[in-house]
């Protein structure tokens, strides 16, 4: 690494702890897992890609759908659910932070303190900064990994799309339905369960 020279005291990195790292495209998977960090951090091909950090609206919405599904889930002795932080491995070099993620019971063997090898459902809410990372990047990751269904949660329009894989091994997610205010975004995965869209963007929200 080629550290630049330093023109005062204050004000610069600190070179030398950075030199402890690997450089970009050289981290593995296990400095990746041990990396100590408050910020979401991803793991592509060798890649870290540091997120930004969510606005409050986005937490809100997260929250929300976690504590729906979980509920749901919780009360059913379904599996269980997370909200971010918590790193899925999508397959080997390839490490995402979903905004909420839910293993089923019967694969409760791929769940690990430090990540889950997959999940059984994730959600994502679209980013501002970046709305074609959740819309089409994640899209694609998702389905190759093989996680059964996926909600992209749009606060830009209101709407939420469930996409679900059309059978075991296949590597495309089909649309089951777009849902705006005044619908129910339904589950394909998981029977009965549902969340009415207006609730999810109720911006009078508080508690």
């Amino acid at each position: 690494m080629i550290r630049p020279t330093p023109t005062s005291d204050t004000g610069e990195p600190v070179w030398e702890i950075a030199e402890f790292f690997p450089l970009q495209g050289e981290w593995t998977q296990d400095e990746y897992v041990r990396l100590d960090t408050n910020r979401l951090v991803e793991l592509s091909d060798g890649n870290l890609e540091v997120l930004p950090m969510p606005t409050e609206w986005h937490q809100m919405i997260t929250l929300f759908l976690y504590e729906q599904l979980r509920n749901f889930t919780r009360t059913r002795r379904l599996g269980l659910t997370l909200a971010a932080p918590m790193r899925v491995r999508l397959w080997d070099g390839k490490m995402r932070e979903p905004d909420v993620a839910f293993m089923l019971a019967k694969h409760s063997s791929r769940r690990g303190e430090a990540f889950w090898d997959r999940a059984d459902l994730v959600m994502e809410v679209v980013s501002e900064d970046d709305p074609q990372r959740d819309l089409v990047l994640k899209r694609q990751e998702y389905a190759k990994a093989g996680i059964p269904e996926y909600w992209i949660v749009d606060p830009r329009d209101k709407t939420i799309r469930v996409l679900c894989l059309a059978s075991t091994g296949e590597s495309t997610y089909n649309q089951v339905g777009c849902y705006g205010l005044g619908q129910a975004a339904c589950s394909a995965l998981l029977a009965e369960f549902k969340v009415e869209v207006s609730e999810v963007f109720d911006e009078s929200r508080e508690y």
